[in-house]
Order: structure tokens, then sequence, then C-alpha cells
């Protein structure tokens, strides 16, 4: 194998593969980038086994030559030391070239390295998927509905179905939920695909979607999804990223949230979020994150919070509108400062049923989000 490529090209493309590769691989090969190449361009693959990803650099991108082929090939590079040597190189191009027993030989203007190159034979095979049925969602809209349900998804591996978000798509429409049993995160959106395709428990890791996150496009163009057997696939330009789906059925979270609520706020979102983050940063001191809503006569809302070492944070909060009955109520202020920060709209809805009984949290300019809070059951 003998090439010439350039390295803001080859760099891009193992930034994005490396994502994929072991930090502490069980096999050395697990810790390194595969590449395949040919003369109409070069693929690279890293794989962990739970995700893969691989990007093909093609020989000449509109009217720049991006890389010569002297001789086709394939090798595999350790991932760590390879993604920062290349980063360091001199020059605008560097040259590869392996040799027998696959040590391989990097050139960049003065320099010279010599890498010891693994056997490509023995690297994980991609996963076939056929892809028969496609979604397709904007690159922006897609980051947006992982950013406003992942965050709720566990991170204890005793019950790793809830490590995950939960992809289901029906009628067209895709929801995701996130819960770690107290509470929960919903985001539903349209997306173009066959009105007859549909798929339940589809569970993706909460870690996988962080990574994908870091490769969609912050624009709107569209990132395919092919939904398998066990494993999901997406497209993004000259990106594959594979994802194998959890194991096991997710919970039915649907009859755990109310529908008809004792009290109903609508506040502003962001003079909330910051009552809240205040009253947090003393609860926080206290080491239960507690925070007390209580409605007022005059039509305003308490927020507060104590410490037995530094005091107490009272706030009077003006509120939009209030219908029903008085409440006194107490919340992992976190949790509602979590899904309180991924929500976009200007004001907000909050509906209670009780005491003890879960908090609603949903933007009031559309019904695509929805949030669950399982509230505190203190003294005093």
């Amino acid at each position: 194998m003998k090439l010439m490529i350039r390295k803001d090209q080859l760099n891009d493309a193992i930034q994005q593969v490396s994502k994929a590769s072991s930090s502490r691989p069980a096999i050395p090969i697990l810790g390194g980038i595969k590449f395949d190449v040919t003369h109409q361009g070069v693929t690279l693959t890293a794989s962990d086994t739970d995700i893969s990803i691989q990007s093909f650099i093609p020989v000449e991108s509109g009217e720049f030559v991006v890389a010569r082929i002297d001789k086709p090939g394939s090798v595999v590079l350790p991932s760590k030391f390879f993604v920062e040597i290349v980063k360091r190189l001199p020059s605008d191009e560097l040259e590869i070239e392996v040799k027998d027993n696959h040590q391989t030989m990097i050139r960049s203007g003065s320099t010279d390295i010599q890498m010891v190159g693994l056997d490509p034979e023995e690297f994980p095979i991609l996963p076939t998927i056929v892809e028969s049925d496609v979604i397709s969602v904007p690159g922006d809209l897609l980051k947006t509905m992982i950013r406003q349900t992942v965050f709720a998804a566990s991170t204890s591996e005793q019950t790793p179905i809830l490590t995950g978000t939960l992809w289901n798509l029906s009628e067209g429409q895709l929801k995701f939920v996130a819960t770690d049993r107290h509470r929960l995160a919903s985001r539903t959106t349209s997306v173009e695909a066959d009105t007859d395709y549909r798929f339940t428990n589809v569970v993706i890791s909460g870690k996988t979607l962080n990574e994908l996150s870091k490769l969609v496009p912050d624009d709107n163009s569209l990132v395919e999804i092919v939904v398998a057997d066990n494993q999901v696939l997406f497209k993004i330009g000259h990106v594959l990223f594979y994802s194998r789906i959890l194991d096991g059925t997710y919970p039915d979270t649907s009859k755990i949230i109310p529908q008809n609520f004792k009290t109903e706020l609508v506040l502003n979102t962001k003079k909330l979020t910051d009552a809240i983050d205040r009253a947090y940063l003393m609860s926080r001191e206290e080491k239960t994150n507690i925070v007390r809503l209580a409605t007022q006569e005059d039509g305003t809302i308490e927020i507060s919070s104590s410490s037995t070492e530094l005091g107490r944070v009272t706030e009077q909060l003006e509120v939009k509108e209030m219908n029903g009955e008085p409440l006194r109520i107490a919340f992992n202020s976190k949790y509602v400062l979590d899904a309180l920060k991924v929500i976009d709209s200007e004001f907000l809805f909050i509906g209670f049923t009780g005491a003890m009984s879960p908090i609603i949290i949903k933007p009031t300019d559309h019904s695509h989000s929805l949030h669950l809070i399982l509230p505190y059951r203190t003294t005093g």
C-alpha cells in the first residue's frame, strides 16, 4: 500500500472515526483505525464493537486532488498515536507506505515516522444492513432531539436498558424517550419516511448518541437512518455511523404521564431557570439538591432552599397564569434545571397533580416535547 494524501482531509476523517476506537481495548486491533485504499479513495474504519464509524475520502473533491494512489492495500494503525501525530506533521501532504509485516512509513516534509501496523484481516467486519427502509432527519433537528432527551437517561449499569434512549416510529412520527426512573424526557417530530414504515423498542445508548451528535452537522442537511435487527446505521455525508441496539424491552412509560392537573402554572422559562439555579447553589451545599416551590395568595410563587450551615434562599416569582389549588412541593433542583435548560420556548407550562405526584413541564408554543420529574417527600 502506498499513497500521498492531503493532511487536512485525512485529519478530518481520522478525527471522525477515532471516536469509535476503544481507549482501553480488550484486544489491540480494537484500538486501531483500519485503512482500505483503492484507486477510488481511502476508507477509514474504527470500531469498539458497540459503535463503528467509517469515513470515505475520495481521490478528488471538486477540482482538488485529495489523494494519489500508487498501490492499493490495507493496514490497521494505532488510533491514539496516529491521531496525534497527523495533527503535528509539518507539511500539507503526507505519504503513507506499508511494507512487509505491516510496517508502515509516514513521511511529511523532513519528518520520517515508522509505525508498527496490525493485520487488517483481524479487524472486525462491519454489520451488514439491508437498506430497505430509510428515514431522513435534518441534522440540526436530530441534534436538538438528542440534546432534549439524552440527559434523562440513566447512568447506572444495573439497568442497562435505561442507559439508552427509546426510539419509536409510527405514522411518520419519530419519538425519543429517556428516563432514569426519577425523571423522563420525550421529544417527537415528523420525519421523511413511508407512512406504513414503523418500528418500536429501538434503544440506543446515551453515550453513543452523544458521540453521534458530535458528528452531525448543525445545519438542515439530511441524516439518513436505517434500522435493522440489532443495529442502526446513520449516514452523514461521507461518514457511516453504526450503533448496536441495546438488548431488552424498554418499560412502558405512557401510563405514568398525568393528563389532568390540580394546579397549573405558566411561567417565563428564563426567569424560572435563573431562580431555581440560585436556589440550587444553596441546596447543593446540603448535598440534597432539594428546592421548594409554593404558590402564594397574591398570585406569585415562592422558590426556596436552605442549608444548615449557610442559611436560606427565598425568591418571589411572577406567574403569567395560575389555575387550580394552592400547592407546596419539593423537588430535585438539578433534575428540573436539566429540563429547563433544553426548553427553547420563552414560556413553559408546569402541571401538578399533588405534592407526591409527577410534575409535568412542557413548552407553551408546541406539543413536541415533555418532561416529567418525580417530587421529593420531605418534612416541613
